[in-house]
């Protein structure tokens, strides 16, 4: 061994202990706070002295322990984590009973069958689970945080839980990155899909997008608006009610747009036209044009965007920059007609269907569960 490998060793030593400790301290955060959310619910139901507490129990409770972290409304969330996720009591006293105290186990564990569990915060508990879903449980326990888990249990439907999870387990997003998943309605999105494997493949694209077709969704939902008759807007209405719910706007459109304009005047030749809104995207260094159309595409719609990518390639674009791209927001693609339109250009022209209220929820549980077994 020379000394370089000697330096390399060590180093490479420190990175996996250290990775390895950081899941450490992250698996027994989760288990404290889960225990946690049990013993309060057990009390809350069988406390010899709970009628005592009522009301004020948590914040009696974190006075008393004084532990960092556990604050009153932190505990609150122990508890809420607990009914989100009792099924972890079965990963535990199968695969962490040796991280129990002895007293636990023998107050909470059984004595005729392993799937029979005492106390009654417990009956909440499904004995019926199967082994992929006791794999699952341990797949997020041991590979998603505590902070996800925090962003995870306010969600109550069980399956649109499931779907972030599989979302967490295939990606690692940041927690600040699920959420703006969950506030873009992701799930919503990938259901309303004619393939649902290949749009989630394409969110899983989208959270940090490579190439300029990463960053177009095929779909915007701008519910947010709260337009009560959305066939009687106008585009400037549109426009207009975009702006006034600018960070929502952006936090659709996703990772990277930064407001540059509205109503941009360019002069191409001796006539002024105007730009809907121009955008900037930091990671992919190009500007980004969103024409808005209050009804099906058209082929003057393309023909008018492709006009203003030609001039901002000609006039704005600046040596570090990409090519710009133009987004064409419809309420229809017309998909035959958008084909054909840019067939021959060579520029990015995306036009995408944008859904002024949330379309019915899909069912997404058969797509979810085979995701996971592929895990």
């Amino acid at each position: 061994m020379n000394f370089k490998k000697l330096a390399f060793r060590v180093r490479q030593a420190n990175e996996f202990l250290q990775q390895n400790a950081v899941k450490a301290v992250n698996i027994h955060i989760t288990l404290r706070n889960w225990l946690t959310g049990f013993y309060i619910v057990e009390f809350e139901q069988n406390g010899s002295d709970r009628a005592e507490y009522g009301t004020k129990l948590l914040e009696k409770l974190a006075k008393n322990i004084r532990i960092k972290g556990l604050s009153a409304p932190e505990l609150s969330r122990c508890r809420q984590f607990y009914h989100a996720y009792p099924q972890i009591f079965g990963l535990i006293t199968q695969k962490f009973k040796t991280m129990l105290p002895v007293d636990f186990l023998e107050d909470v564990m059984l004595v005729n069958s392993p799937n029979q569990i005492l106390g009654s915060a417990t009956q909440e508990l499904q004995n019926n689970d199967t082994k992929e879903d006791l794999e699952h449980i341990s797949n997020i326990f041991q590979f998603v945080s505590y902070t996800h888990f925090t962003e995870l249990i306010k969600i109550d439907d069980s399956t649109k839980r499931r779907f972030y999870e599989l979302l967490i387990l295939k990606t690692q997003p940041t927690v600040r990155e699920l959420k703006r998943q969950i506030d873009t309605l992701t799930y919503e999105r990938v259901g309303l899909s004619d393939d649902q494997k290949i749009s989630f493949a394409e969110v899983m694209k989208k959270i940090k997008p490579q190439q300029t077709i990463d960053l177009v969704k095929s779909h915007y939902f701008f519910e947010f608006l709260n337009i009560g008759q959305p066939h009687l807007i106008e585009e400037n209405e549109l426009e207009q009610a975009l702006i006034s719910h600018l960070q929502q706007f952006i936090t659709e459109l996703g990772n990277g747009f930064c407001f540059e304009a509205r109503q941009k005047r360019i002069l191409i030749g001796d006539e002024y036209y105007f730009i809907d809104l121009v955008f900037y995207h930091r990671i992919l260094k190009c500007h980004v044009l969103i024409d808005l159309k209050t009804e099906t595409a058209k082929h003057e719609h393309i023909g008018q965007l492709k006009s203003y990518l030609n001039y901002y390639k000609k006039n704005i674009l600046e040596s570090n920059d990409n090519p710009p791209v133009g987004i064409l927001l419809v309420t229809n693609q017309n998909k035959a007609l958008v084909e054909y339109a840019i067939a021959d250009s060579d520029l990015d022209i995306f036009v995408s269907k944008y859904q002024l209220q949330l379309p019915d929820k899909s069912k997404l549980e058969a797509f979810i569960n085979n995701e996971l077994k592929n895990i």
